[in-house]
């Protein structure tokens, strides 16, 4: 399938081996019936999870929606029996309380693909809130094609269990079906696709106990296992599969409301946590705001690490280029260095956004209008009453000047430092002003924290919201879970002093000093 076709209709196909895991995964909960069963899947592509199904019930009725033809013809040719039908399955209405099993790998198309209206439709139709993808309206109506008693299984993007928008199916899933089983695939790239794939296996009926299972990639040596033996395993295993190494980790599904992630638990984790919590003073997110950087939704037109060989007459004037720092400037402990490009930046330096007249900045004014058709597209912009020049989001322009926490939204490792330049922050990292969070020797107490191993795992374990290779997501609302200790106690004045000295020599040999210092500072002992 074309790359664009396949984007516009969401459609990654479910692997051969991965569908029959997750139709082995269902048998194991639904229960025995009379006669045939009656099977569902909504977004069948090529059949695959439906001829899974077939190899466990034979004679298991089968009923498949697609709105690609040539996937239904594909799917029609292996299961000739079944009824399938090349439809929009939003669109069609599938008797209710009829299916003993809907099993689906929905299509991944997002708002922005959706088109606006396509997404408000829908989000009225089944009772969504903000940013919403297939998978939504699919899970949506499940409970009604259910029988009692009856099985969801679900394969989907992972992003669902820890994002904001994945809050839609947390709670549809936690309203009417009775979660039994979720497996995060993470990194495990089953699919061709760039995809974090995760399974659910969900009932209709009482809430009961889930099952969790996770598996990432690390870098360490490993006996060769199978995947899919590990995910179903009592224990914790890292196992070698083909050229890479996972750690597979397993424990039951905590969850609170639909606005916190869904995470694994175990016993001893649960023990661990309340031992922070009760040595905990503030978490980040009590003390300060955690902002996104800048966005300007036209970065070739915005940020250039060349503005110096523009001609003359379309040189924006020098007071409105502004440092910019990315991803690639930050790093831990030490001050960025300098960076490497920089940002038109169209405001003044106001406690509120106000932006500059162009008539007192011919020059820029000359190069934005030379762009004036591409700024002006972004109909969005000037439907919010803002200016065709503006960029998306400029953040507190007032505050760049002040020192800042920064740190990237992507990377392996903690990367939290205090840039002290006045440079403007973009879009792919996240920044904490200084004076807003208390003055510094609260950022000192704070980088110790979120730099340490302690912080790292606490994340991990918190949030889980981790992508390839080990890379993590730095997410605003899983920062601000961050626990910090009492800043008097001698363990976190212990903390704020090593940090201090790593912010100021940059020697590392002071880090096995920061690590039991915020050991000290949450009762963990060697």
């Amino acid at each position: 399938m074309p790359i664009d076709h396949r984007k516009r209709l969401g459609a990654h196909y479910t692997p051969a081996a991965l569908a029959g895991f997750l139709a082995g995964r269902v048998r194991r909960v639904l229960p025995a019936t009379d006669g045939p069963i009656r099977v569902l899947d909504p977004a069948c592509g090529d059949g695959e999870l439906l001829a899974a199904v077939a190899a466990h019930w034979p004679d298991a009725e089968l009923v498949g929606f697609d709105l690609d033809a040539d996937a239904v013809a594909t799917a029609k040719a292996r299961l000739p029996h079944a009824e399938l039908t090349q439809a929009d399955f939003t669109e069609a209405t599938p008797g209710p309380g009829s299916f003993d099993l809907v099993i689906t790998n929905p299509p991944y198309v997002r708002t922005q693909v959706l088109g606006g209206a396509a997404a408000a439709r829908l989000a009225a139709r089944y009772g969504l809130r903000g940013r919403i993808d297939l998978t939504h309206p699919f899970v949506a109506v499940v409970p009604e094609l259910l029988r009692p008693g009856g099985v969801l299984g679900l394969l989907c993007s992972n992003r669902f269990l820890t994002t904001r928008a994945g809050a839609n199916v947390r709670a549809l899933l936690g309203k009417q079906l009775a979660v039994r089983e979720v497996f995060d695939l993470g990194d495990t790239r089953l699919f061709e696709a760039a995809v974090l794939p995760a399974i659910v296996i969900a009932v209709k009926g009482e809430q009961a106990e889930a099952r969790y299972a996770s598996a990432y990639q690390v870098d360490q040596e490993a006996p060769e296992g199978d995947l899919y033996a590990a995910l179903t395993a009592d224990e914790d295993r890292v196992i070698r599969v083909g050229a890479r190494t996972f750690a597979v980790s397993t424990g039951t599904l905590v969850r609170g409301t639909p606005e916190q992630p869904w995470r694994l638990t175990t016993p001893a984790r649960e023990r661990r946590h309340a031992d922070v919590r009760s040595r905990t003073w503030r978490s980040l997110g009590e003390l300060a705001k955690i902002r996104v950087g800048i966005k300007t939704t036209a970065d070739p037109v915005f940020i250039s690490e060349d503005w110096d060989g523009l001609p003359p007459e379309h040189s924006p004037e020098a007071q409105l280029l502004r440092p910019l720092l990315t991803h690639h400037d930050v790093r831990a402990w030490l001050p960025p260095g300098p960076p490497r490009a920089r940002v038109l930046y169209p405001y003044l330096d106001l406690p509120t956004r106000a932006v500059v007249d162009l008539k007192d900045h011919p020059r820029a004014a000359a190069y934005l209008e030379s762009h004036r058709a591409r700024l002006e597209s972004r109909g969005y912009l000037t439907a919010a009453g803002r200016e065709w020049f503006e960029i998306w989001v400029p953040q507190r322009p007032a505050l760049w000047r002040e020192p800042k926490i920064v740190f990237p939204d992507i990377s392996p490792e903690p990367r939290f430092t205090v840039d002290r330049s006045g440079a403007v922050v973009n879009g792919d990292c996240y920044w904490i002003s200084v004076p807003e969070l208390g003055g510094d020797e609260l950022a000192h107490l704070v980088l110790g924290i979120a730099n340490s191993t302690f912080g790292a795992r606490f994340y991990d374990e918190v949030c889980g919201n981790r992508l390839y290779a080990g890379r993590r997501r730095w997410i605003t609302q899983y920062v601000g879970l961050l626990p910090l200790p009492d800043p008097v106690t001698p363990a976190a004045q212990e903390v704020i002093r090593v940090a201090r000295e790593l912010t100021t020599t940059g020697d590392l040999a002071a880090l096995p000093l920061l690590e039991r210092a915020v050991r000290s500072a949450f009762g963990e002992v060697e």
